[in-house]
Parts: structure tokens; sequence; C-alpha cells
């Protein structure tokens, strides 16, 4: 058995391990002047800013993400707005019109090769002419009061001062929202407009093969619209249906979007929107100062005879079998 002197001295080492133990956290319960610390048993604050993907708090209202402290992401999508959006829009939107203005000035404008014959055919009637344009005009506002959201601060800012800079935005901000519901509804008329004449065709291989009319020694054959128009059409329904949904989601911010979701909503928003403008800006060189008679087709919905068989000598033929060539004389 073991002596009562034994149990003593086992009780009393005992309870001198357990005082190192338990001073030291009592300790850090207590402040230095003897008032206890509330916050001496709370983690560290390095070691929340560690966790991820987010720190959350305790609340008592449904909003699940007001109870989101701090969310490490958010770091990762302000440098994005703050600094690789500026960078990347900028050098893609500018780098294209800079390309643009060197092949204007090595190629010039792409001329009729036969001169214009006098006679006109249609090309596009009236409504689908009042699509495009609905669309055309509706990209205009959209892109350039995106524009400002991007680009305001540092370019509209320093010239026309805070107040008037706030105003613009504000009117800005208004025409944004708005217009993007005539964005969409122009969108809509469009795919339903030109969707089957848009389809890949036999006549695309030939087109392709023969230089898409820049090798002035062969002529491409094609259809109502030749594969590089084909490719346009089907990239802006691309980007138009993404800008669209991103756009609608950060239009009505948090219904059944996370803080994260409405993060990637802006992130896909900005960077389609940008890709988007260089494509278009590309579609308008070609329809304006590219090509002689391009503009023509949807500004009066009628095109010289011989730019039609030039570019679209199929379509052209199709036209004329069926009867709906509609040529016309120039007025007197």
């Amino acid at each position: 058995m073991i002596g009562l002197g034994r149990i003593r001295l086992l009780i009393v080492a005992t309870l001198l391990l357990c005082g190192t133990v338990a001073v030291p956290a009592f300790a850090q319960k207590v402040g230095p002047d003897g008032a206890p610390n509330p916050t001496a048993s709370v983690t560290p604050q390095r070691d929340l800013l560690m966790l991820a993907p987010r720190i959350e708090g305790r609340i008592d209202i449904p909003d699940r993400k007001a109870s989101v402290l701090i969310q490490p992401a958010g770091r990762t999508w302000d440098y994005f707005h703050e600094v690789l959006l500026h960078w990347g829009a900028a050098v893609v939107i500018l780098g294209t019109i800079v390309l643009l203005a060197a092949a204007y000035l090595i190629m010039g404008r792409l001329r009729i090769s036969a001169g214009r014959s006098g006679r006109t055919v249609t090309r596009f009637r009236a409504f689908e002419r009042f699509s495009h344009w609905l669309t055309a005009v509706s990209f205009v506002v959209l892109g350039l009061t995106g524009l400002n959201i991007t680009f305001g601060k540092i370019v509209l800012l320093p010239v026309v001062g805070p107040e008037a800079f706030s105003e613009i935005s504000q009117a800005a901000k208004y025409a944004h929202n708005f217009t993007s519901f005539s964005f969409v509804v122009g969108l809509v008329l469009i795919i339903g407009i030109f969707f089957r004449d848009n389809l890949p065709a036999k006549v695309d291989i030939e087109w392709l093969k023969q230089g898409g009319g820049f090798i002035k020694s062969k002529h491409a054959p094609a259809g109502r619209f030749n594969p590089g128009e084909k490719a346009v059409y089907w990239l802006s329904l691309a980007a138009g249906l993404a800008v669209s949904i991103s756009g609608f989601l950060l239009l009505f911010p948090f219904y059944e979007t996370t803080v994260a979701e409405m993060q990637l909503a802006h992130v896909t928003h900005a960077v389609v929107a940008v890709l988007f403008i260089a494509l278009i800006l590309g579609h308008i060189y070609i329809g304006t100062l590219g090509m002689e008679g391009a503009f023509e087709a949807m500004g009066t919905g009628e095109v010289d005879s011989n730019w039609a068989k030039e570019h679209h000598d199929v379509w052209l033929a199709e036209q004329l079998e069926k009867g709906k060539a509609g040529y016309s004389a120039p007025a007197e």
C-alpha cells in the first residue's frame, strides 16, 4: 500500500502542475491593470484573416450576406476593377483603333471594282434596318456610359470637375440601365430575322479559299452574308447574351445571387463588354470607311448592283431568280 506521505506528495504535485497551466490562461483574461480582458479568449485577427473564403459573424436577420465581415476575394475583385480592367480595356480598345487606322492607311478604302452601275437592288427591308439601328444605337449608348464607369474618374473628372462629373455620371447610370432593355429587344429581333441567313453554307468554304475578297485577283463568292459577316453575327450574339445576362444580374443585385456571384457577374460583364466594343469597332469600320457602298445597305436599304455582284453574287443570283431583286434606277 502507498504511504500517507506519498499520497500527500502526489496531491501537492498535481495541484502545482494545474496551477502552472491555469495561471497563464487566467493571465490572458486579465489586463495589465488587473481588469478583465473580454477579448483575451477571441481568435487572433491574423488567424481570422487567413481563413478562406470569407469571415462571417452571427446575425439574427435572414439576409446571410450581411454577416460577411471580411471577404478576401473582394480584394481580388477590387484589384481587377481598379487596375486590371483599366489597363486591359485601354490596351484592347486603343489597340483596335490603332490597327484599324493602320489598315486604312495601308490598304485604303475597298472600292467597287467595276464602279457604280447606277442601278440599285434592295438588300435590307425597313423592319430589318429598324432592328439593326435599334440595337446599334442602344449599343453605342451602353458602350459610352459603360466606359464612363470605367474611365470617367481618370479621363472626364479632371476635365469637367467634381460637380459636373457627378451629374454626368448620374445621368449616364440611368441611361445605361434603361437603354439595356431596348438593346435586348433589338438583339432578340436580330436573332429572329437574320438567324437563318447566318447559318454555315457550302459557298462559305469557297469564299475562304479565295481570300475573302481581299485578294484582288480572285473573286470570293458569297450568299447574303459572307463568313466574315457571319462570324461578327455569332460573336455579337454570344457577347450580347453574355452582357445582357450579367447586366441584369447587376441591375437587380442579390436577387438569388451571393456576393461572390455578383463579383463574377461584374467581371464577366466588363470583360465581355470590352471585347464586344472592339468587335463592333471593326464592324463599324468595314461598314463605313473600309468599304465603298457598304453603309448604304443599312442606311437606305439599297445597294449598287455592281457592289452586290462583287460581294454577294450568289445572293444576288438567288434574288434575280425569285424575282425579288427589286432593281431600280436612280431618280433623275
